[in-house]
């Protein structure tokens, strides 16, 4: 694996991303970070946590699995996986921060929207990812990013939070 940010590299990532989510919702009265599984869900609890020491108050948390709607569902996937969906708050009239790991299609992305659409009518929807890698195929870009890369169409970004680093492969 070609590394491509260290332990530091990664800390000083996701320190980038909770300031530009703090500053843009500083004066927004009823927020939440809504991790998508897998990989934001370690990222939104990381920058829940900056928001707490910085702030003294910790924001909504939340997560959603996007298995069942995902658009490749049926094409030929293996027996897939269902996590939880976890919104223990009212969505809707909710500010929604989603926060995954990585950015590459946007697919995921519309996924999470769709789902915390069932859930209620949000005020409004950002997008915070750690790593926004391109080669999208919908019209969805980063509100609050961390690194942006440039990556072939094949390579695997990999955040990896217990070994702190980031990595293509």
């Amino acid at each position: 694996m070609n590394r491509v940010l260290d332990g530091a590299g990664l800390a000083a990532a996701v320190d980038a991303v909770a300031d530009q989510v703090m500053t843009a919702m500083a004066r927004v009265p009823r927020w939440a970070l809504v991790g998508i599984r897998a990989g934001g869900v370690p990222l939104a609890d990381r920058i829940a946590d900056q928001v707490l020491a910085r702030t003294g108050h910790r924001p909504l948390r939340g997560a959603v699995d996007i298995t069942l709607y995902r658009d490749d569902l049926y094409t030929g996937l293996e027996k897939p996986v269902l996590g939880d969906t976890d919104l223990p708050f009212e969505v809707s009239g909710c500010g929604i921060v989603l926060v995954d790991d990585v950015l590459f299609t946007g697919r995921t992305v519309r996924a999470a929207m769709g789902e915390v659409w069932d859930f209620g009518r949000p005020a409004f929807i950002r997008l915070a990812v750690l790593v926004d890698r391109g080669h999208r195929e919908l019209p969805i870009a980063p509100d609050f990013v961390g690194l942006t890369i440039a990556t072939g169409l094949h390579d695997k970004v990999v955040v990896d939070w217990a070994g702190q680093e980031v990595g293509i492969r």
